[in-house]
Formats: structure tokens, sequence, C-alpha cells
């Protein structure tokens, strides 16, 4: 199975659980803690850590697509 991963800025509030969970997927920005997303098309190693990211985000600013 092969996922998209959409980090929408504009909804972020720098919570950072994503890359906590993550840290191959997703960084914060130094200056604001915003969401950096490192990997939009993640290997199917990192799947269960995306869907656990997307699920942590208080936000809802992480999005995982089937492809």
């Amino acid at each position: 199975m092969s996922i998209r991963i959409v980090a929408d800025r504009s909804r972020c509030t720098s919570a950072g659980n994503c890359a906590r969970v993550a840290p191959e997927l997703f960084d914060q920005d130094e200056d604001d803690g915003m969401v950096i997303l490192l990997e939009a098309e993640p290997p199917a190693s990192l799947v269960d850590a995306a869907r656990e990211a997307e699920t942590l985000c208080p936000a809802s600013a992480i999005l995982v697509v089937e492809d």
C-alpha cells in the first residue's frame, strides 16, 4: 500500500506530536514550531508511524491519503 502525507501548516498549532512519533517523516520549524514534512511519500515501513501522527495531531493538520 502506498500513501501520501499532506501537512497543512495553516492548521498547525506547533504541538509537535508528529515530530515526536515520526521523526523520520516530520520536523518542526526552529522559528515558529510549525510542522515540516520531510517525506511526503514514505516507504511502507513508516505507514503506521504516519497514521499515528495523523491521529495524534490536535489540529488535524496531518492527513494520510491512500494512493
